[in-house]
């Protein structure tokens, strides 16, 4: 078994009252090519999965109990999480309280990450097509801003890993829906660039350019380290990235 490998963000690194981790496909228990698979909605043992997860909150020093789950749905949906819970339905989580983490599961769609240190509130936030077309990442910070006041200016925010525009190919029917700043076209096929928009969000939403983190990880291109659907089907597992405050 090879060593586990987590991502972290140098952005909130800064804070240490933030507690964040993004998790990766070595170092679990389960066979290839789950190996670190975190979801128990792929087809993997789940006993292999529950072994999985306690080896990555282990090490991000957390217990399960503590934290806020959502079942994805690849929706527009927001919901805000006032104790460590499970959400049926929705692709975005927020909340304002200590020692409650919150959990968004990925292989290959946005994951995004908000903490405001003025108002000590975090968000995450899972974006595939569809959610960024219905400009989810928008509607969270409005839902912020509308339950608690906050200034978007004062956010911090973590894109994460996500499949990269060379390799995210749509349909003819999704890509017109987008931007033409956010597409293009090689060989007659459309290609997103999914990360491109939801930074556009941020800065749209009041998000300061130097508060803003990307990785330039592609979990297509990162076969080894990251976890793809688009590249493994259904064989693919998935990652967990986690944000909260202690």
């Amino acid at each position: 078994m090879s060593d586990l490998i987590i991502i972290r963000s140098e952005i909130f690194e800064k804070f240490p009252e933030i507690i964040f981790g993004f998790s990766t496909k070595p170092g679990g228990v389960s066979t290839e090519p789950y190996c670190l698979n975190l979801s128990n909605a792929v087809g993997d043992d789940p006993d292999n999965v529950s072994a999985n997860r306690n080896l990555f909150f282990r090490r991000l020093g957390i217990d399960e109990n503590r934290i806020t789950f959502q079942k994805q749905i690849h929706s527009s949906v927001v919901n805000y999480s006032p104790h460590p819970c499970h959400f049926e339905g929705c692709d975005a989580i927020f909340t304002d309280k200590k020692n409650n983490f919150l959990a968004v599961g990925v292989a290959d769609c946005i994951p995004v990450f908000l903490y405001d240190p003025v108002s000590k509130v975090i968000a995450g936030i899972h974006s595939g097509w569809k959610g960024t077309h219905e400009k989810i990442l928008t509607r969270t910070i409005s839902e912020l801003i509308n339950k608690f006041g906050i200034d978007p200016a004062n956010l911090t925010a973590y894109i994460g890993p996500g499949i990269c525009s060379d390799h995210y190919e749509v349909g003819e029917e999704v890509g017109i829906l987008f931007n033409e700043k956010y597409r293009h076209r090689s060989n007659g096929k459309y290609f997103l660039d999914l990360k491109k928009d939801n930074y556009d969000q941020l800065i749209n939403s009041g998000v300061k350019h130097d508060s803003i983190e990307v990785s330039g990880l592609c979990t297509f291109c990162e076969k080894d380290l990251l976890h793809s659907y688009r590249r493994d089907g259904t064989l693919s597992g998935r990652m967990f990235g986690i944000i909260g405050i202690v």
